[in-house]
Order: C-alpha cells, then structure tokens, then sequence
C-alpha cells in the first residue's frame, strides 16, 4: 500500500470513529470550549453591583480558598495568568536569576517562559512513554552525568551554573510520576515546583495534583477545564511563602492606612475580583465536568481501541486523569507528513484538531539551552495529536 493509500486509511479511520463518539461535525467542533452553566452571570453581575471589580473583593478570597482544597493544599494565591503563577512560585520556591530549572522539553511554551522571566535558565529532559512527563529515570541518569555538587547546591559541570529546581508538567492532565520524581529530587537536593496548569481535577494515589512540590500553579486560561477568563492560582502548604507570594504579587506592598511603602520589586500580577466571581462559579461545577470529560474519554478510549493507525492515551494505575485533552497517539511508522495529513483531514471535516506543542529545544531561543538526549519527546512529537475534548461533547451524539 503506497503512502497516499496508508493515508487515506487512516483519515478514513479516525474519521469513523469520531463519527461514532461525537457525531457528524454538521457544525465545526472546535479543541475546548469553555461553559458557563452556574452562578457566572449573578456573580458577575453582583461584582459590577457593588463596584468590587479589581484586585480585591471577597470573591478572590473564595476562589483562593477553593483552588488550594481540590489541590490539596492549605493555600491559594490567585494571580493574572498560569505564566505568572509559575514564574512568582518559582521565585518564592528559591529559584534565583542565572539557576538552571529541569523541565520537560515536551511542554507548553509557558512553563520555560516562566522560566526565562524568572532570569533563570531552561534545562530540558526527556518525558516517560507510559506518562507524556518527565521521566525520573532519565532525570536521574542525566544529573549523574553532568553534575556535580558544591558549596550552593547542585552545579552542571558543563556550564558552570547551579541546578536548584525540578518543574515537571502534567500533559493533558495526565500525572506525572511524581513519588519517583521526588526521591530523585531528593537525592539532588533540589526543589519541586509543580506545573499543574492542565491537570486541575486529577490525582496520583488518591491525592491530588498540584499539593506535590513546595508550591504549584494552575492555570484558569479560556481552554483550561474551569476558567476565569484569564487567571492562574500559586497552591502551597507553606504559610510563609503563600505570604510572600501575595506580598509580591501585589507590588509589594506593606500595609499602611493611607502611605504607599514597598519593601522590595514586586508585580502586579493579582486576579481581578470579577474573574475570581467567574472562577467561584467554575469551581463549583469542577466535580461534574471533570466526570464528564472522563466519560468522553473512555468513549474515545472503546473506539479506537482496535485501531491499527493509533491509541487514545489513558490514565495508568494508580492516576486518575481530568482527560483535559484526549490524545490520540499514532502508531509507529506513520511519518511527520502522514500525521499532517490527518490533521488537515480533520480540520477540513469540522473536528479541531491539533499537534503537541514543537518541543521546547527546537524553538530558536532554546538552541543553546542545556538538555538531555531526547529521544522520547521527539518521538512522542510526531505522534501525537489531540482531539475535540469540551466537556460538552460528552452529551453529544
């Protein structure tokens, strides 16, 4: 079967099957949409009321507090983006400018952004197959290989600088292989930083993610599972750095009855009280649209689980997934352009369809950022494609 038949075929079968899971696309079906079928409009409405429409207000408070208990964490500090969320629990973590940060090259651009705002430095290592995460495994042997430790911490040999943080990613929503994660951390000495920002909702052993380093952050974007709009959260058990990072996130500060004092830069990065009143609303409708994306996964899951062009990717044991995403990941052999293919295919036919992000190390800033063989993430790159996830569809067909 030449190339163009083999894509064909495999247009024709993914087609199918969506056919089948979400009906016939009569109208363009777009990657996720967000829904608003709660208390948004009466909160909304009750922030232009009573004039409570910038960066304080009681909504802020209540969004805080129900972010920080589905991560499982004592506190919340809300802020403008997912991007500044990291950047500021980065910081308050101990990251400093010129410190090299481990994270997947297999990520949204936002997680080494954070980074690069920071004055830190990306540092790229490969993702684990049975996860689309970082792999502890690979973690461990790269660290073997290229550092070292001296009187700050733990220094790359290669650079010269020190190594002080690991900011693993949970992709589509899927866990990372946290336990593991940690012990190699541990044994680095180096600080966890957990990039919850897709995966709200999801659990590892019962616990939810988010909890797992000394601070996280969510992202409350206009695709993510619940939104503000715009808007991320910094979780943390800590008491002292959700402190500072309040202090810091607004301008830094000191409270005073009526004089303007700072005591140190700071950003204005605090969530307005009105995208809070929308996130207060989200959040009470976390539990069931999280059930329903899981019930339009396994949909998916049953569909293409005879099908010889590709899998969906499903939670493993001991995880249980938001399936913020579904991901589609083709079978070995298909090529770069055979996946383009099936991409414009579907497109054109009304199902939104799309690639992973380009991996961290190809973008042109990166190309002298340090890394470790890569082979899993550039694998994992052409193969995978993510399909039409709104909660929504779960009642659709």
């Amino acid at each position: 079967m030449g190339k163009a038949q083999v894509g064909t075929v495999l247009l024709e079968g993914v087609l199918d099957r969506l056919d089948r899971v979400l009906g016939p696309a009569s109208t363009f079906i777009p990657l996720h949409v967000p829904e608003f079928l709660g208390d948004e409009r009466k909160l909304l409405i009750d922030c232009i009321d009573t004039g409570w429409v910038s960066s304080v207000g009681r909504y802020v408070d209540e969004f805080e507090r129900a972010v920080a208990a589905a991560c499982g964490t004592a506190y919340g500090v809300a802020v403008v983006n997912g991007t500044a969320a990291l950047e500021v629990a980065m910081k308050v973590a101990g990251v400093l400018p010129g410190d090299e940060v481990i994270m997947p090259a297999l990520t949204f651009v936002a997680t080494a952004n954070a980074t690069h705002h920071l004055g830190a430095v990306p540092h790229f290592v490969d993702s684990a197959e049975n996860t689309l995460g970082l792999d502890p495994v690979a973690l461990s042997a790269h660290l073997r290989a290229i550092a070292t430790t001296g009187p700050d911490g733990l220094v790359n040999r290669k650079t010269g600088r020190r190594i002080s943080c690991v900011l693993p990613m949970h992709a589509f929503g899927h866990p990372v292989d946290m336990v593991d994660l940690i012990a190699v951390a541990d044994e680095f000495g180096l600080v966890i930083v957990e990039d919850a920002a897709e995966s709200l909702g999801s659990t590892l052993n019962g616990r939810p993610l988010g909890g797992f380093g000394r601070v996280g952050a969510v992202s409350f974007n206009g695709n993510k599972i619940v939104t503000t709009g715009g808007g991320g959260v910094i979780v943390t058990d800590n008491e002292e750095l959700a402190r500072w990072a309040k202090h810091l996130t607004t301008t830094a500060k000191v409270p005073h009855p009526w004089a303007f004092e700072h005591d140190e830069p700071g950003y204005n990065y605090r969530l307005p009280n009105i995208n809070a009143a929308l996130g207060v609303a989200q959040m009470a409708q976390l539990s069931e649209r999280v059930e329903k994306k899981r019930r339009l996964a396994q949909r998916y899951i049953d569909e293409f689980a005879e099908f010889a062009g590709g899998t969906i990717f499903s939670e493993r044991e001991g995880t249980r997934s938001n399936y913020w995403l579904n991901t589609m990941v083709l079978a070995q052999g298909i090529s770069e352009a055979e996946r383009n293919a099936l991409l414009e295919g579907l497109n054109a036919a009304g199902y939104m369809a799309r690639p992973v992000w380009t991996l961290m190390h190809r973008l042109p800033f990166h190309a002298n950022t340090p890394r470790a063989p890569l082979p899993i993430a550039e694998d994992l790159e052409r193969r995978i494609i993510n399909l039409p996830s709104s909660a929504m569809l779960a009642d659709r067909a």
